[in-house]
């Protein structure tokens, strides 16, 4: 059974920091396209960021800059560095993983991936 667990979210003033983790199980997601989306209340899901293990990230323009993705697969986790956060940021951060090896359009939207975490809570204050 494949998992994806999301933590690290919690309350932050605007311009701080967090750091958001994504510990996986049941399968290796090492050499295929994993993600970050996220929704704040109200809104639809949306792109934060994809990787892949051949190619650079692909980032929203809206966090360009200020998140930086990352994994280590010998930990099976994935990360989300966040600074200078904004209070447009505050959303619930999911981690989810595909089923290809290749970054293609289809990862930019939620329907690119079948595996999902539960989310976790990020709000940041002004």
């Amino acid at each position: 059974q494949v998992q994806l667990v999301a933590s690290g979210g919690g309350l932050v003033q605007a311009g701080g920091s967090l750091r958001l983790s994504c510990g996986y199980s049941g399968r290796t997601f090492g050499s295929y396209v994993m993600g970050w989306f996220r929704q704040a209340p109200g809104k639809e899901r949306e792109f934060v960021v994809a990787i892949t293990s051949r190619d650079s990230p692909v980032y929203a323009d809206s966090v360009k800059g200020r998140f930086t993705i990352s994994r280590d697969n010998a930990k099976n986790t994935m990360f989300l560095q966040m600074n200078n956060l904004r209070p447009e940021d505050t959303a619930v951060y999911y981690c989810a993983g595909s089923l290809s090896r290749y970054l293609s359009r289809t990862h930019y939207s939620s329907s690119g991936y079948p595996y999902w975490g539960q989310g976790t809570q990020v709000t940041v204050s002004s």
